[in-house]
């Protein structure tokens, strides 16, 4: 699997709309969450069990897909998998990001009927939980589209291994979607790496 460190201005580009559920903040909070708060969707569409998302602006990647994985009782984010196509660099990229606990050092696997990464190390985490994040091979991608099963396997700090499930229903044909809507708009030259 091709998937490492990205740039930090690459990171947020394709995080500009991040998974986060965030908590209610108070109302002086709440301006400044405004004033930060990501644009709306001008594109919105369910592909099986995966949304296709596009953005306003003039970005790096314009369009993402996306599934989340979250507890109904207590709408606690489990898992989320984020997928965006670069345009301007013919890149794919993704985001991983499951619950805080885990062990860092042990990092994650991505494990399906067609495909098994390595391990893959976290780049950061945050009060939401802790994220791989990277760019990833179209040849992987094609491998999770022919998956009928897909999941993260994930160890606890006490040691504990947590197989996170993710549905490749409809992976497929968001895939498609994602990347023609991303051509169509383009997208922003995406930064140079700092030297």
């Amino acid at each position: 699997m091709t998937l490492f460190r990205i740039p930090a201005a690459i990171a947020a580009a394709l995080l500009a709309a991040p998974f986060a559920l965030a908590a209610p903040a108070a109302p002086a909070q709440q301006q400044q969450a405004q004033a930060n708060k990501p644009a709306e969707p001008t594109y919105a569409k369910d592909y099986g069990d995966w949304t296709v998302r596009c953005f306003p602006g003039n970005s790096p990647t314009p369009c993402q897909m996306v599934q989340l994985r979250i507890v109904q009782k207590t709408k606690q984010r489990i898992l989320g998998v984020l997928l965006a196509y670069m345009p301007a660099r013919d890149a794919n990229l993704m985001e991983v990001s499951v619950p805080l606990g885990v062990a860092l050092q042990n990092g994650l696997i991505i494990a399906s009927d067609t495909y098994k990464s390595g391990v893959l190390k976290f780049t950061r985490c945050d009060q939401e939980g802790c994220y791989v994040e990277g760019a990833v091979g179209a040849d992987v991608l094609d491998s999770l589209g022919r998956a009928t099963k897909a999941q993260v396997q994930i160890l606890s700090m006490n040691g504990k291994r947590y197989d996170l499930v993710f549905s490749t229903k409809g992976f497929g044909e968001a895939r498609h979607a994602m990347l023609d809507l991303a051509k169509q708009k383009g997208g922003a030259a995406a930064p140079a790496p700092a030297k």
